[in-house]
């Protein structure tokens, strides 16, 4: 047996697939975005009955109610884990169960898409199933102790969106609702709507994409919808870009903006530029 090194050109030749999350404040569209993404090749992952702003689209839809559901779907969308064991969630064990009820996966290779709507609803379901767990529970009192079911929920996210953003053959996109709050010195803030804190601190390390639907002000003072999609942004919202192809505001077309993702990249003196910017030259009134 040889090394299993993957050859650049190997590496370069697989297809990559996206993994992002696009967060916004409620009423913006974010479900929306469904019809830019082609619906044939788009699964969309509905957990909050949404639909209804997408009523008339033709793709496929599955509506998981349980968090057990949940991480059915996702082994059956993105395959086992050999490394765990077979009591755990994502196992070979786990995938071949799920695989007797649901049938062969193959079926769902036709779709190159996944549209999670939305986190937030994943995370209620998520921690109410955490709640009837032992862990919920004090070993001394058996009095339930929401610490212990905060926990475990943060454990179950977190292993349900790695499981998810190694399925590299698919672009996976996680919709989430932003809040706007205050901080102690009265600055604004921007989180993600979710119960517990260890998902939204986490989850902007495990995918490649934030993007922030966002209605900007505009040149002649009305306002407009757009992406924000990199962290430096005079706004505050949360923004990555790991591609290094997305200019800081895009069109709010998510179809258009994975088709910039997988164009050809920048050059790199482009993308290793953290040059200090020019300061701006503010003009001075003559008296």
């Amino acid at each position: 047996m040889t090394l299993p090194i993957i050859s650049a050109d190997q590496r370069l030749a697989e297809r990559r697939g996206v993994k992002g999350v696009l967060v916004g404040k409620a009423g913006l569209g974010k479900t929306s975005q469904l019809w830019t993404l082609e619906a044939a090749s788009t699964l969309f992952f509905d957990l909050e009955a949404g639909d209804l702003a997408v009523e008339g689209w033709a793709g496929d839809t599955i509506r998981p109610r349980t968090w057990p559901e949940c991480r059915d779907f996702a082994v059956f969308i993105g395959g086992p884990n050999p490394a765990l064991r077979d009591d755990q969630p994502f196992s070979p064990a786990h995938f071949d169960a799920v695989c007797a009820r649901f049938g062969d996966p193959g079926a769902l290779e036709r779709y190159q898409t996944v549209f999670v709507d939305s986190i937030t609803v994943a995370g209620r379901l998520c921690l109410q199933w955490c709640k009837g767990q032992p862990q919920a529970y004090s070993e001394k009192t058996g009095k339930p102790d929401s610490r212990g079911a905060y926990g475990l929920m943060g454990q179950e996210m977190i292993g349900w969106l790695t499981h998810l953003q190694h399925t590299r053959n698919k672009n996976v996109w996680f919709v989430g609702i932003l809040d706007e709050k205050l901080d102690d010195f009265n600055r604004r803030v921007f989180a993600l709507q979710i119960d517990g804190a260890k998902t939204g601190l986490e989850l902007p390390g495990i995918v490649d994409e934030v993007v922030t639907l966002a209605e900007l002000p505009a040149d002649d003072g009305s306002r407009h919808r757009a992406f924000v999609c990199q962290t430096l942004n005079p706004w505050g919202y949360p923004a990555k870009d790991r591609s290094g192809r997305l200019d800081p505001i895009e069109p709010p077309h998510l179809g258009q903006l994975m088709q910039k993702i997988a164009g050809p990249a920048r050059p790199l003196a482009e993308r290793l530029d953290f040059s200090r910017p020019a300061p701006a030259t503010i003009p001075t009134q003559e008296t």
